[in-house]
Formats: C-alpha cells, structure tokens, sequence
C-alpha cells in the first residue's frame, strides 16, 4: 500500500493569516513544492515542481501571458515524471497554444482487464499476508511513455464558439514487471514471487496480441470545437465549457494502428454564493469509432488540453476519484463528476494572493461499449492454476460510483495545490485513493 510522506511547504499558510483585498499581480511569479512519497514497490520518490506565470502589466489578472511548468521527480526502483509544459494565448496572436513533452516511465502500471466490472478483481490475490495471496504485482506491468503533444485553440464567432486542433507523437512501451529491479534491497521474505500476473495471462490466452503486447508508436491528430463562457480559467464561478471533436491514428502518419475516437466533455459552473461556493459538474462520453485500438491506448481520455501530466482512466485522480487508476476501460464509455466548492479562506501573504478552498464531490462512470474478444476456457480441473469464473463476469458491468472531499491551497488564483481523497461504494472498484498534485479537476 503506498503510504504519502507529503510535507507541505504551505503549512506557514497556518500560521498569522489575516484576510486582505487581493492584490493585482504583475510579471513573473511562480510557485514550487517538492515531491516526495513512499511506496513499498516502487521506493522513494523525489524531486519537485515549479510553475511560473507571467501576468504582465496585470491588466488580464488572474489570467496570465505564459505559464511554464516543469516537473523532476522519480522513484528509487526506476518510475518517473520528468515533464515540461507551456501554454499560452500570446506566443501565436489569437491561438491558445499547449505544448507538451514528457517522458514517464512506470515500473507498476495498472491493468485490470477490460469492461469494468465483467473483469473480476481479486484483491486478497495482492493481500501478502492472505493465504490466496499470490503476488502484489498481479494486476501492474510495466510502462514508460514518452509523450510530445500539442494543441492549439482559437476564436470562432462571437470569441465564445472556438476551433481545436492537435497532434500528439506518443511512444508507448510495454512488458512485464521488471522483478529485479523492483525486488533489489529487499529481504527474501518480502521479495514479489516471479509467477505471472493478469498482463502475461491475457498474453498466453491470446486477448492481448504479439504485435501490441510490447507497445508501439502512435501519431494522432484531433480536430473539433468547443463553446467556452467561463468567466475564470483555473477555477469558474459560473459559465459553461462543452467541446467535442475527433482523433485519429493513422499508419501512414507513422503509428502502428489505425482507429478513430470521438470524444465529448460538457462542464458547467453554478455560482452559489458570490467569489465564495459554487457548484460544478461535468459529464463525459468516448467512443472508438473505427479500427482497432491497442490496448495500450484505451485507457486515454481525449480533452481539448491537458490538465495534467495524464489523461488516463477511467479511475484514479483525473477521472473518478476513489478507483483504481485503469480499472474501468472499454470501447466506449461515459463518466461524471459533480463538486461543491468553497473558498473558505482568503488572505494575503509574503505579497502573494492565497486563499484555501473546501471541496466534496461524487464521481461515476460506466463503460458503454466493450471491447470484445473471446474468453479462455481454463479451469483448475485440466491442471490449470486459474479457471475462467476467477477472472470473467458477463454482464456484471453497472455504474461505478465514488464519494470524497478534497483541499485546495490556491496562489494568486492559478497555482492550485490539489488534495483530494474518494471512496468507492463497490469493493470491486478497490477502496480508497488519495491523491496530490495541481488544479481543480475540471
């Protein structure tokens, strides 16, 4: 179980706080905090991340010229973000432009099968002290994607309906847990069993093929509009935010598949009580639309723009809070979020705009369109180590909901410190998650 040592340099923020009018701020200021956290089979992780915005003369504050962000971080046994971002509606007049470039390499990346809840998990099979305990790695393999996207936003009539566009090179690879590594230091009774996990299971059992089973390259580009009358970027009071569009994969832009998506978002701002509560809901839906989609991409969730340093689920910080990253993936699939939130607290301090802001939320999704594919005929009788009843559930998939609150230590209206913990109503769906990082989720 991952256990978060996060120490927050924000904690001062306790400390004399006496609430001021906000300060307009002007040229460039940034925010930094380290990253640090334990987990027993990835170590410790390192590093820290620095954000840097440029509000000019201050005549757009809160909203800014440039945003730079650039993350180091990595753990002992060889996961990692290294990642840099720039974004701005300036560097190309009248185009907002994102560009991305990472490179995240995962020592334990999540893979529960597909389908949601038609694939069975088995938790006391990752329980090292049940005696149905098989390996904690069961349900991981390892992944390291290096990543360079763009995308780009610009004005259409009335400034409110807007273009988008995109290309992003993506180079994914895949293969099993890399034991040694992960087993270096340890003491034999706590080293992970080399038997295979679910990702070696769907190998032999021919749902994951030769040919994607170690990854690939893939070229896509995107196209669509969204309607956008948000009245602040990092965090709105009122407003709508709707966009849909289209990405696809071709081969002859270089990728090794060819598939299409459609994807739709609609995000909607309720203002409550004025500059203090407000309430905010977004709904979500994608499709594959033609070809074959590795199962390597499938767990993307296409948006205008990155948020982060992924856009991946259904489950786990982005998507639905309180799940297991990954747990929920198919073809087609449909998620929500709905949020209060409160800024409880505002206040200057060491000449910057801070306030602190209270959320509670419920996330859901449901996948609602498999992925399809013939399920093995295995069973203990002939000798197997597995029967087909322990890893398949036709027709069990139903709406995966959670419930949570979650923190935000908030800098001149932008630099957003994000703290959130979800629980998830079905044990199916794992427990609970805690999760750090940056901005409010939509």
């Amino acid at each position: 179980m991952k256990k978060n040592l996060f120490i927050l340099l924000f904690a001062i923020l306790t400390l004399s706080v006496i609430p001021q009018e906000a300060k307009i701020k002007t040229g460039w200021n940034f925010g930094a905090l380290p990253a640090i956290s334990f987990d027993t089979d990835l170590g410790f992780q390192y590093g820290a991340f620095i954000e840097l915005y440029n509000f000019g003369t201050g005549d757009k504050y809160p909203d800014y010229y440039h945003k730079l962000y650039l993350e180091v971080s990595r753990f002992t046994k060889g996961s990692g973000i290294y990642r840099f971002n720039y974004e701005s509606e300036h560097l190309i007049p009248g185009i907002r432009l994102s560009t991305d470039l990472a490179y995240l390499p995962d020592q334990a990346y999540d893979f529960y099968g597909f389908n949601g809840y038609n694939a069975v998990l088995v938790k006391d099979w990752l329980d090292d002290e049940s005696p149905e305990y098989i390996t904690r790695m069961f349900y991981r393999h390892k992944r390291s994607l290096f990543r360079f996207k763009n995308d780009f936003e610009g004005k259409l009539s009335g400034g409110k309906l807007r273009w988008n566009a995109g290309f992003a090179i993506q180079k994914f690879e895949t293969g099993s847990v890399d034991l040694e590594k992960l087993n270096k230091g340890k003491d034999p009774e706590d080293m992970l069993p080399d038997v295979p996990g679910l990702y070696e299971l769907y190998q032999d059992w021919g749902i994951i093929n030769e040919e994607e089973a170690d990854g690939g390259l893939i070229t896509t580009i995107k196209a669509g509009l969204s309607y956008d009358t948000r009245d602040n970027r990092p965090n709105p009071m009122k407003g709508i935010w709707t966009e849909a569009g289209v990405e696809t994969s071709q081969k002859f832009l270089g990728s090794e598949a060819t598939f299409g998506k459609f994807y739709f978002t609609h995000r909607q701002y309720f203002t409550l009580v004025p500059n203090d509560l407000s309430f905010a809901y977004r709904l979500g839906y994608q499709q594959t639309i033609f070809g074959d989609v590795p199962f390597y991409y499938q767990p993307q969730v296409i948006v205008s723009a990155l948020r982060g340093y992924l856009s991946e689920g259904l489950g786990g910080s982005k998507t639905i809070r309180g799940i297991w990253r990954n747990r929920v993936v198919g073809n087609g699939f449909f998620y929500g979020n709905a949020e209060l939130r409160w800024k409880a607290v505002h206040f200057n301090l060491i000449n910057q705009n801070f306030y602190i802001g209270i959320n509670g939320f419920s996330d859901f999704g449901l996948v609602t369109d498999k992925i399809k594919f013939t399920i093995p005929d295995v069973n203990t009788e002939t000798g197997g180590m597995f029967s087909t009843a322990e890893f398949f559930k036709q027709d069990a998939e139903k709406l995966h909901i959670t419930a949570g609150a979650g923190l935000r230590i908030v800098m001149n209206e932008n630099f957003i410190v994000a703290i959130d913990i979800g629980k998830a109503f079905n044990d199916q769906d794992g427990g609970m998650g805690f999760y750090m990082g940056l901005n409010y989720l939509f």
